[in-house]
């Protein structure tokens, strides 16, 4: 078959050194079978960084969770601990792509040094056994003349520098900022080599005989990226065109994907004259207007490219980000759904559904929008933040993890995704990791709210009680309407033996609670404070309270201890027992 000939010639390629040429013919592989372990195994040892190389492993791990080489070269990189059933190379010789990867994880710095070393060499021991192979022949065939022979080794073959990836303009996925170039680790979309095709361009006239040459170059340049041309190009169909407005409609495009806005601005002012029913002019006038003016008012734009053009998506798609700027919410989705009707195949319709969505508090629909996207386009990174922020609203903050460990490869100290990791290593029971990921996030970010909550209780479950407090008091200052944060902020006052603190702080969480669950905190930590403050008929309240809640909001082990407080206080001597924080405290269910 045409794949494994391909995959062949990639696997020779990385034994000569080509990795430009393996990492190229692994991507085609890849484009065509994204699932298949073997090529993203072999990508490992065709990129240039050890972060590329680790998300190549993870996501052939993922595609099958018994690839026994993808797990070897996870171990061979730190990027997995050591298991006892998965050694670190085969029992023979290792292979190729796990030579690359022993050698850029430094491996082979543990060969034998000095004359052992010299003596296991490979060199020394192919001269050995010519050495004896010409003894054998010289006992055998006594005096025949001996033959020269000569050794030949292969030149070494070395990489030039990978090629620099540049994003491809779509008609959905254009920003007014000129192109980035990107340094550091290859992007998703350059690692897939742009699998998904390009929105084409918007306007497709029936130019003159003269003017299509011209119209040719336009299209391939556009989709090259190659604004200077497309820009000649159109002005000779402008001139050869006068009266059309769709020539000027892409030299606007052109300059406002280089930064020119002026020029852009200008463009798209001259197709309006041309022709004021053209709608796409006025789209573009408006996306270039508020970088120009950024108190310009760009929403009559908007209004008249979608009357001029109400089949064109991009301008509800362009409206609908105005109305989430301007906190419009509602509106936004109106017009995505509409977008979303028109180019059902935009991911990035889909993603701004799925953050519009999570600001209103939609998780469901968020989620059903932010999983939709990652399917339309794995290699658009924000999809991947945004997804796990949109599962740890939905509390599942282990797939959050899972999700948002591929985007911090490329992103390592995005303060977001670090604490949603954080978050997830707290609820995992992680504590120590919680809070060395969350440490590294506040050096970061000295002013990242749900950082402090997040490190705060996992210095309870740590018992703590002193860096929790000012952890979860701090939290509170960012989100003073947080559950978590204030409950939290109790517990650490009973922790601490604070318990006139810790009542009072109780009495401020009540207005917070939403649920039976918050309410079974509330009254297990109010007869706690009420106990140690010596207010035994207040503890008698709450802990009878907290035994009417339905089973499924009180955990086992608190029904018990209410009971036995209970007993403990009707006797006519109640002695004072403060209550103990028990060993399953509830994850927090929400997130700030």
């Amino acid at each position: 078959m045409a794949e494994d000939t391909m995959l062949q010639d990639a696997i020779e390629a990385i034994r000569r050194g080509e990795k430009a040429k393996a990492k190229d013919l692994l991507t085609r592989l890849i484009k065509a079978d994204q699932k298949n372990a073997s090529y993203w195994v072999w990508m490992s040892a065709a990129v240039g960084t050890q972060k590329e190389r680790v998300y190549a492993l993870q996501t052939a791990l993922r595609a099958d969770p018994e690839n026994a080489a993808a797990k070897r070269g996870l171990v061979l990189l730190g990027a997995m601990p050591p298991d006892e059933t998965v050694k670190p190379f085969p029992l023979d010789h290792p292979r190729l792509w796990e030579e690359e990867l022993a050698k850029k994880a430094g491996l082979d710095d543990e060969s034998p040094k000095g004359f052992k070393g010299f003596a296991r060499s490979p060199m020394m021991r192919l001269v050995g056994m010519l050495v004896g192979g010409a003894g054998i022949i010289g006992l055998v065939i006594f005096g025949l003349s001996q033959r020269n022979r000569n050794i030949v080794i292969p030149n070494t073959i070395t990489p030039g520098p990978s090629p620099t990836y540049t994003s491809t303009p779509t008609a959905l996925n254009a920003s007014p900022q000129g192109t980035p170039t990107f340094a550091g680790p290859t992007p998703l979309w350059a690692l897939l080599d742009a699998p998904y095709t390009p929105t084409p361009l918007y306007v497709d006239t029936e130019y003159s005989i003269e003017a299509r040459d011209y119209y040719n170059a336009v299209r391939a340049a556009y989709e090259k990226q190659e604004w200077e041309t497309v820009i000649s190009s159109m002005e000779q169909i402008a001139t050869l065109e006068p009266d059309m407005a769709d020539p000027y409609y892409y030299i606007g495009e052109a300059y406002r994907f280089m930064g020119e806005n002026n020029a852009a601005f200008n463009a798209y002012t001259q197709a309006i004259k041309i022709d004021q029913e053209f709608g796409p002019a006025y789209l573009g006038k408006a996306r270039v207007l508020r970088y120009i003016n950024a108190s310009a008012n760009i929403k009559p734009d908007l209004d008249e490219a979608i009357e001029k053009s109400p089949d064109f998506a991009e301008a509800y798609l362009e409206r609908a980000l105005y109305f989430v700027r301007k906190n419009r919410p509602e509106e936004a989705i109106e017009d995505l759904e509409t977008a979303k009707s028109l180019a059902p195949g935009s991911p990035l319709v889909y993603f701004h559904l799925a953050q519009t969505y999570l600001t209103l508090e939609q998780n469901a629909n968020a989620l059903e929008a932010g999983e939709k996207a990652l399917e339309l386009d794995r290699t658009m990174l924000e999809t991947y933040l945004l997804l796990g922020q949109i599962y740890e609203a939905n509390d599942r903050l282990e797939d959050a993890a899972a999700i948002v460990e591929t985007y911090i490869i490329f992103e390592e100290d995005d303060v977001e995704a670090l604490t949603i990791l954080g978050g997830a290593y707290y609820a995992d029971g992680k504590y120590t990791q919680a809070i060395e990921t969350l440490d590294h996030v506040l050096e970061l970010n000295r002013r990242f709210g749900k950082a402090y909550l997040y490190r705060g209780l996992a210095y309870l479950e740590l018992g703590d009680g002193e860096q929790a407090e000012k952890d979860l008091d701090e939290a509170r200052s960012y989100f003073p309407k947080s559950f978590e944060a204030n409950i939290g902020f109790v517990r650490a006052g009973a922790l601490l033996e604070h318990y006139g603190d810790c009542y009072l702080r109780a009495e401020h969480s009540r207005p917070l609670a939403e649920d039976d669950d918050d309410w079974a905190q509330i009254y297990y930590w109010s007869a706690t404070c009420h106990e140690g403050r010596e207010d035994f008929d207040s503890a008698v309240e709450d802990w009878t309270a907290l035994l009417d809640l339905p089973f499924s909001a009180v955990s086992k082990s608190w029904r018990t201890e209410a009971l036995e407080h209970l007993q403990n206080l009707y006797t006519p001597t109640p002695t004072p027992t403060a209550g103990n924080t028990p060993t399953g405290t509830p994850v927090p269910t929400k997130t700030p």
